[in-house]
């Protein structure tokens, strides 16, 4: 069912036209163009084959790092813009590609709901809106989607969230609130839980993942705008990496294209790169501007305003305080599972706030004997942990670490049990990216009144440019 709702979303907005504001024509954008060919004068460099190629403007979208931040802004970086844009961020283009967002997955429901049932999976005698209701209701819980559903598909998705806001000018860390928002909100709780019980793993891999997919797509996205919108020489391979690279922007646009209005305001900021000809033996001049670029009632009004591109700022806080983990553990277990404990595989996906402060979702794998039947059993244990670091200053800092989660035995979620954690370790800073972590955890669940204990090390792998 999930996999019909990605599928459905994607080919609706591969239906919609996918073109440029900047690229439209108009009379008034033609006189224009006849105007320029008559006052330039033609060299062996500039002639009437190229001249529409050297004066072309490809857009982008407004950018964090163009814009200028408040006095105290790098005092608190992890303030929060998203609802009360402080810094120029564009948000009347933010709440604009929300509703198209919005509008699109009322659209998805729509057509799941005209599937037969035996594939939609809803019952329409019992209702589709009790159908998510019971579903909320069931959730969170550890779901059982394949690997490239989970680590591809909900990151693809968490990107997309996310570039909503970063092309709309807002800096990495109110995008991925944005994108935790919008994937929480509007799919597992919203559009997927008409389908299934929401999940835990999405509701972590989907922004965080997506945080650094949608920041990798963002800057690639700028980087082909840079070469002129083509791929290996293609301007055909140029918009589809685009339209992938950012799918709402192309399926906005698409719509404003298709209607010839603006019911969608989109594309309203954008940096173009031009060659400007002048002298006359064919010399151009390198030109950087920032665009503002409005399309009214029936679209033929096109009128850009010009203006000095603003010094660039780093953002204070990027993809580097993404955490991934890879490490070996063994669990001894309480008597009362009736279990033999014994090693597992560990992973863990989170946020390192800062030196003194991290915080992640931990899970555990592996194969245990039943004490009473030499069988193997299914151990799996995940938990939301934060940890507190001390020696913040030094490679080596030790950590207390708590939270909570449950232990599910079999892949079988009726066996899951809640249980609590806390323990100590050490923290070992190899390097910007990489670190080494070794700790002791106690768990203990209160509903089975059962008393666990887990020794683990882990490879710490810190995306981007790592620790700062």
């Amino acid at each position: 069912m999930k996999c019909i709702a990605l599928v459905i979303s994607l080919v609706t907005s591969c239906l919609l036209p996918v073109q440029s504001f900047a690229q439209e024509t108009n009379p008034q954008e033609s006189n224009t163009s006849q105007q320029t060919e008559s006052e330039v004068k033609l060299s062996p460099v500039i002639t009437i084959e190229n001249i529409d190629e050297i004066y072309r403007e490809m857009a982008t979208n407004t950018r964090f790092e163009n814009l200028t931040p408040t006095a105290n802004f790098f005092e608190s970086p992890y303030q929060i813009s998203i609802f009360s844009p402080q810094n120029g961020e564009d948000g009347a283009r933010l709440w604009s590609q929300t509703s198209s967002i919005f509008a699109y997955g009322f659209g998805v429901i729509g057509l799941i709901a005209l599937l037969p049932e035996d594939i939609s999976n809803w019952d329409k005698e019992q209702g589709v809106f009790n159908k998510w209701t019971e579903n909320v209701k069931a959730g969170p819980v550890w779901d059982r989607d394949t690997g490239m559903l989970n680590l591809v598909g909900h990151p693809y998705f968490g990107g997309v969230y996310y570039q909503v806001a970063r092309k709309s000018g807002y800096r990495q860390w109110d995008s991925f609130i944005y994108a935790t928002i919008m994937s929480t909100f509007y799919w597992e709780y919203g559009i997927e839980a008409f389908a299934e019980v929401p999940s835990i793993q999405d509701l972590v891999i989907t922004p965080v993942l997506g945080w650094a997919y949608g920041e990798w797509a963002f800057n690639t996205e700028m980087d082909i705008r840079e070469d002129g919108g083509d791929v290996w020489g293609s301007s055909i391979l140029g918009s589809t990496a685009l339209f992938f690279l950012d799918p709402v922007d192309s399926m906005s646009v698409g719509i404003n294209n298709l209607f010839s209005k603006e019911i969608i305001r989109a594309g309203t900021g954008f940096v173009s790169f031009n060659e400007i000809p002048y002298g006359d033996t064919g010399q151009t001049d390198s030109q950087v501007n920032f665009n503002i670029s409005l399309q009214l009632g029936d679209g033929g009004h096109y009128s850009p305003s010009k203006a000095k591109r603003s010094s660039r700022v780093d953002d204070p806080i990027d993809t580097g305080i993404i955490g991934v983990s890879y490490g070996v553990g063994h669990t001894q277990l309480d008597d009362l599972w009736e279990v033999e404990g014994d090693s597992t595989s560990e992973y863990s996906l989170g946020l390192y706030f800062t030196r003194q402060f991290s915080s992640r979702v931990t899970y555990s794998k592996g194969k245990f004997t039943d004490a009473l039947n030499p069988e193997e059993i299914n151990y799996e244990n995940y938990s939301l942990d934060s940890q507190f670091y001390f020696n913040s200053t030094k490679d080596i800092r030790p950590y207390l670490t708590a939270g909570f989660g449950e232990t599910l035995w079999k892949r079988d979620i009726e066996t899951k049990k809640f249980q609590v954690n806390a323990g100590l370790g050490a923290h070992y800073k190899i390097n910007s990216n990489f670190a080494l972590q070794l700790d002791w955890r106690f768990y203990h669940s209160t509903n089975a009144n059962t008393s666990d204990h887990n020794t683990s090390l882990r490879l710490v792998y810190l995306l981007g440019n790592g620790e700062r």
